[in-house]
Formats: C-alpha cells, structure tokens, sequence
C-alpha cells in the first residue's frame, strides 16, 4: 500500500519528534510509533519502512537494528568454533555500546547478549586453564 504524501509527512514529523532528544528509538517508542500510525491507516509494513528510511536520512539509531546486528555477529562467532569466547562477546557489548550511542548500560547489554545467546542455543566458552566462569557471572 502506498501511503499518501500528507499522511507520510505527519507521521514522519512523529517519528522524528519522538527520536528529537536522543537520536535513539528504543523498542517501546517503535511500537508506540507504530501503533500512532495504525490510527492514521498506515500498515505496520509501511510504516517500519518510513521509520527505516528516516533513520537512514537522519541518522538516528533504531534498537531493533542493534539487535540484529549482535544476533548477526554473535551467530558468526557460535560458527567460527562453535563457541562464543569472552574476547568475542566482549567485542560483541563493544558493538552494541557504540551503535547505541551509550544509552545503553554495558551490565544491561552484557545480559540482553547472553539472553540472546541462551535463546539461540549457543555455546559460551568458560574454564580454560585459570577457571573463568565470565559468562555465568553476567
């Protein structure tokens, strides 16, 4: 469906009025910009697209599209061995803290990651020679 011109430029300024302090849009505000663009007779399709392509023009950051991005790299590190290292989890929260800008703790991304890893059935690699239980103790 197309959305027509005057309802895309409402609900465009409502998308970057929402991101208007931080740059960021966090999972609650896409679903509550969503759910403001289903009233105006905008699909969820349509308007995930408009959100995506104003991020891009505007340079704001899109959680969901962090998310992705870890799930993605985290997925490439079970690959390599099997397993995910600490190094490599470690590179993972570095990713994620940069493309979020900060607004996110480490200690909140470090367990939203090792959620993420449990969720997939990947393997943390813990023990080693001086018994480092790193992914346990998140």
């Amino acid at each position: 469906m197309s959305v027509p011109e005057q309802q895309r430029k409402q609900f465009l300024d409502y998308v970057l009025l929402q991101v208007f302090d931080d740059q960021y849009l966090d999972r609650k505000e896409e679903k509550r910009i969503l759910e403001e663009g289903l009233k105006q007779g905008i699909g969820l399709e349509d308007g995930l697209a408009l959100i995506r392509s104003a991020a891009t023009k505007k340079g704001f950051v899109i959680e969901r599209d962090i998310e992705d991005r870890a799930k993605e790299l985290l997925s490439q590190f079970a690959r390599n061995d099997g397993q995910i290292d600490k190094k490599e989890f470690q590179d993972a929260v570095g990713m994620f803290q940069n493309a979020c800008k900060g607004r996110i703790p480490p200690p909140e991304i470090q367990k939203r990651l090792k959620k993420m890893i449990l969720d997939n059935g990947w393997k943390a690699k813990e023990g080693g020679l001086f018994g480092s239980k790193w992914f346990s103790a998140i």
